[in-house]
């Protein structure tokens, strides 16, 4: 609160033409007001920011912020459009492509989820979701860690239910929103065994396009930062390595097979061209006006993941059936 009324007293004392000053102290009030749980009025503070951007750095500098106040808010649907937006500027910065794959596994994670085998549960059941069981009001309880035999793979649904960092339940309403965000159609009711079917085919297929998505994104930030690892030394090596170990377990929790990651890489660094690298790095500022950086940024998130992962998905459609093969639905615990 201190900070806040330092930097509200600081705005008050600079004159309209110092524009960067402003923008500087404007971005420490939302920050401080993020911190203060007043959410709606930091993104308020940022959508005036966004407004009145006259250059790229502006916009980067606004993204990221309604990215922290959306991590603030646990929002991961809007944590994942401001970093598709932040890739569009900065396609070759492998830190956005990182958060954006920890977001695909957030929203996986909460697809998991959804993902009950209703065979086994009475209608009349009401289900309670925590980070390792559902526990249905019967005190019927459904264990979300597989189990597995000492060769046999972890699934990708489910080894990322401990992945979170922060969440250790996931409620229905947040499902609900999940599901939203995902579906462009009305999604089927579950009203009769055929339509829960439906629905039930529905959430897998959602779950193995996201996994897909974060498995990519994942990929496509490893290449950046081995590309990148030759030009760096200190602290910014250490951190690259830290990054990529990171990055090489996470891939691993997915499950996903050799050929399929081969191939995945394969689809994910064809546009990386060495000059393209030495561009982003660089640093450039383009200074142009709010409508033309408006058109910077992609749209929506539909076409986005189009540009990035709808020639990736159909070169791996053959993959299918072998995506889940590795995938173990765990029997209810009686």
């Amino acid at each position: 609160m201190k900070a806040l009324c330092e930097y509200s007293n600081c705005l008050l004392l600079l004159p309209p033409s110092n524009i960067a000053m402003r923008r500087d102290v404007q971005e420490g009030q939302a920050r401080c007001l993020s911190r203060l749980g007043r959410h709606k009025e930091a993104l308020d503070i940022a959508e005036k920011m966004r407004n009145s951007a006259t250059n790229t750095d502006h916009l980067t500098t606004v993204l990221n912020l309604q990215f922290a106040v959306y991590q603030g808010l646990e929002n991961v649907e809007k944590k994942i459009t401001c970093l598709q937006q932040l890739i569009c500027l900065h396609p070759f910065n492998p830190w956005y492509w990182k958060l954006l794959a920890e977001a695909y596994t957030s929203l996986l994670q909460s697809l998991s989820s959804l993902v009950i085998p209703e065979t086994n549960l009475n209608q009349s059941e009401e289900v309670s979701v925590s980070d390792s069981s559902f526990k249905t009001s019967t005190g019927r309880e459904i264990n979300l860690q597989p189990h597995r035999s000492d060769g046999q793979k972890e699934g990708p649904r489910f080894s990322l239910a401990t992945e979170t960092k922060r969440e250790n339940a996931v409620t229905c309403r947040s499902s609900q929103a999940v599901k939203e965000f995902l579906c462009t159609s009305e999604e089927p009711e579950r009203t009769d065994e055929g339509k829960r079917t439906a629905s039930e085919a529905w959430e897998q297929n959602m779950s193995k396009k996201v996994g897909i998505k974060a498995c990519a994104s994942f990929i496509r930030a490893r290449l950046l930062l081995q590309l990148t690892q030759l030009q760096q030394s200190s602290f910014a090596l250490e951190n690259n390595m830290k990054g990529q170990k990171e990055i090489d377990d996470k891939v691993a929790r997915l499950g996903f097979n050799e050929n399929f990651l081969l191939l995945m890489t394969k689809v994910m660094g064809q546009d990386l061209i060495p000059e393209k690298l030495k561009e982003e790095f660089q640093g450039e500022v383009k200074c142009i006006g709010p409508s033309a950086l408006s058109s910077l940024v992609t749209a929506s998130a539909t076409e986005f993941e189009m540009k990035w992962f709808g020639n990736l998905q159909d070169d791996l459609c053959h993959f299918d059936r072998q995506f889940y093969s590795d995938i173990y639905l765990p029997p209810s615990v009686t």
